[in-house]
């Protein structure tokens, strides 16, 4: 006869950053958490909410830089569970959201945990919500795609040429997440597809104090992060929505015709 599981895991998003940004489904998780395994990308402040007598365990993951083992993680997660522990694992953003949440409910599922998910902010939508900027508009954007900017090991990621046509001809905006690192392949993919003075925002840090945004045009997206020295974490937003950000028109190039 198998022991019943004591324990439970909820993955929970912390939004991009500020701690304010919470959902209150969330605060109440991370307060009842007894064991918690943090990302990197989460805000320290948000582990406040955490009981004190709560185990923290960091396991970082950020991109281009020594991370935790997913086998590892999974592995606590699991290990803790059968242990009686209420695990939360508290990752940045949404955990449904290029944050390896969908992988981790099914190693969860395959142990025979039941697993509860807490949404939680993307910092693509918060990036532009900061600029007073909307995704999506009924003149300018009928719908947004998320895609990655940075594929798993052995796969050629996104067909950017092809998500540009796309893009352009049902009139979509593009939210790129980490897309740093593969800048000039995702620009020169997206010029195929996407008119040169396609307007785009880049927003690092999105939400913290620390925060920083650039505006410019698919053309001049790499000159414009080198200049303005933005780098990970950064979100990239390309399509005609940017143009309702509360700075576009200071920009030199809002006088050109956008279509």
């Amino acid at each position: 006869m198998n022991t019943p599981i004591q324990g439970r895991c909820t993955l929970v998003g912390a939004g991009p950053g500020d701690p304010d940004l919470l959902t209150l489904k969330a605060v109440k998780a991370i307060a009842s958490a007894t064991v918690l395994l943090v990302d990197d990308l989460v805000n320290d402040a948000v582990l406040a909410h955490a009981s004190p007598s709560a185990r923290i365990v960091h396991v970082g993951k950020r991109g281009g830089c020594k991370s935790t083992p997913q086998a590892f993680i999974d592995k606590l997660m699991i290990t803790a569970v059968h242990e009686g522990e209420h695990v939360v694992r508290l990752k940045g953003g949404d955990p449904f959201i290029f944050g390896r949440g969908g992988e981790e409910v099914e190693h969860l599922r395959e142990a025979g945990i039941d697993v509860q998910v807490v949404n939680g902010i993307t910092s693509g939508l918060a990036g532009m919500s900061s600029l007073g900027a909307p995704l999506t508009h009924r003149e300018h954007a009928h719908g947004v795609v998320f895609v990655t900017g940075h594929a798993k090991p052995g796969d050629a990621g996104p067909d950017w040429a092809l998500l540009a046509n796309t893009a352009h001809q049902a009139k979509l905006t593009l939210v790129i997440y980490m897309g740093v690192s593969s800048l000039a392949q995702i620009r020169s993919g997206l010029l195929k597809g996407l008119p040169a003075h396609t307007p785009v925002a880049i927003v690092q840090h999105a939400s913290l104090p620390e925060q920083r945004e650039a505006l410019t045009t698919l053309d001049a997206l790499a000159d414009t992060m080198a200049r303005e020295g933005l780098q990970s974490p950064s979100i990239i937003v390309v399509g005609d929505v940017v143009q309702g950000a509360r700075a576009w028109a200071a920009q030199p190039h809002a006088a050109q015709k956008l279509a």
